[in-house]
């Protein structure tokens, strides 16, 4: 499956509704993050800054209900862009916590405060969809 495709933004729906593999970390952890996605609301648009394309992920009462490949964010409540190096790092197994908390993974636009009040329900997203397998 290629990266950045409509093929791909599906699977990777999929895969942020199932969620990343539980093993290693505490049940309190996951917990937290059951609470933080229950009735969750919000659009985000995660970007590749070389290419101006971006992946929408459309959250509906805690579940993505929608996800497209657009150049167009203005919609989502939270825009997000790396450069195609950190895409690549992630894919091969890099932190998500550590591309977001460093700023490869850099929120563009969006209220702050509210986008890091669920930070760990968005890292184990962005964990889900950076384990599809992809092809450049």
């Amino acid at each position: 499956m290629r990266f950045f495709t409509p093929e791909w933004a599906e699977a990777a729906r999929a895969a942020v509704n199932a969620g990343p593999s539980q093993d290693g970390k505490l049940p309190s952890y996951w917990n937290w993050i059951d609470r933080a996605r229950t009735g969750y609301t919000a659009t985000w648009a995660l970007g590749v800054r070389e290419s101006g394309t971006y992946l929408v992920l459309t959250w509906k009462d805690g579940t993505c209900a929608d996800a497209a490949i657009t150049s167009d964010p203005s919609l989502a409540d939270f825009v997000l862009a790396a450069g195609e190096a950190t895409w690549r790092d992630l894919r091969e197994g890099g932190d998500p916590g550590r591309a977001v908390m460093y700023r490869g993974l850099r929120l563009e636009r969006g209220d702050v405060l509210a986008f890091f009040r669920v930070i760990y329900f968005f890292v184990e997203s962005l964990a889900a969809l950076t384990r599809l397998p992809t092809e450049d």
